[in-house]
């Protein structure tokens, strides 16, 4: 008989009792915190059919590239989930009956076939909160409290960044940049804290966005000033999403300081 050679597929871990436990209390933990506010218990299919999961993306991100593929026995085209968020929206389209506003959490595992790395792996567990059907931003302001009270209740202290994308989109059309190009704009920046500016300056030049684009974003980017209220006031007079978006900010970090929350906005 041949021997087996017993080891993990990489990127993958066991986890013994004693950590096991640890992962176990943090997960009641922050159960008890979705619970209080409202939130209520899903579990959605690790596999799903590939085209639901690259309708977010359309074909135009990374992460993409590191979606697990298979097929079944039917010829069918599958992948292992990447992450929480689309599974969530499928079922919030199967079940129109759903009362809204609907709030859930989800905890579970998910796939990428990415770089392993410290603290990175190709399986792992992924904690998602989420309310659908509901137009106030007061929503989004009750997801960063239920955030900052899990933590706390974890005895971490974190900060919040929140990202309003009726602002970056607005941002993007005072700058020039067509509507075409504009979401290809938004997963190039979002990658800003990774590759840092000059990366992605260079990435915007090689999208081919116009050399006017490039030059205000730049500047946008490398302002001192680019995340305070007063940077976006001046383009809010020239656009409308700008406008809105920056409401909507306002009012999420008003929730928030009323609950004598700190939070950084982005």
């Amino acid at each position: 008989m041949k021997k087996i050679d017993y080891q993990n597929v990489k990127g993958t871990q066991d986890y013994l009792p004693e950590s096991e436990s640890v992962r176990r209390n943090i997960r009641r933990t922050l159960e008890d915190v979705f619970i209080q506010y409202g939130c209520q218990p899903l579990e959605t299919p690790i596999l799903n059919y590939t085209e639901l999961l690259v309708s977010k993306y359309g074909g135009g991100a990374e992460i993409l590239e590191e979606m697990y593929t298979l097929t079944d026995r039917g010829e069918r085209d599958l992948a292992l989930r990447y992450d929480l968020t689309i599974p969530f929206a499928k079922v919030a389209a199967m079940n129109p009956t759903l009362k809204l506003p609907f709030k859930r959490y989800e905890i579970g595992k998910v796939f990428r076939d990415g770089p392993i790395k410290t603290g990175r792996l190709r399986e792992f567990t992924q904690c998602d909160m989420d309310i659908v059907g509901a137009d106030s931003q007061m929503a989004e302001a009750e997801l960063m409290m239920m955030a900052l009270d899990g933590f706390e209740k974890l005895g971490m202290q974190v900060n919040i960044q929140y990202n309003n994308r009726k602002l970056l989109t607005g941002a993007l059309e005072v700058f020039g940049v067509v509507d075409a190009k504009i979401n290809k704009v938004m997963l190039i920046l979002d990658k800003l804290e990774k590759v840092g500016v000059d990366t992605v300056i260079a990435e915007l030049a090689e999208l081919g966005v116009s050399d006017d684009a490039d030059r205000s974003i730049k500047q946008f980017l490398t302002d001192d000033d680019h995340t305070d209220f007063i940077r976006f006031e001046s383009l809010s007079n020239q656009n409308e999403q700008v406008r809105q978006g920056l409401q909507e900010l306002k009012v999420c970090r008003l929730a928030l300081f009323r609950r004598n929350m700190h939070a950084v906005f982005n």
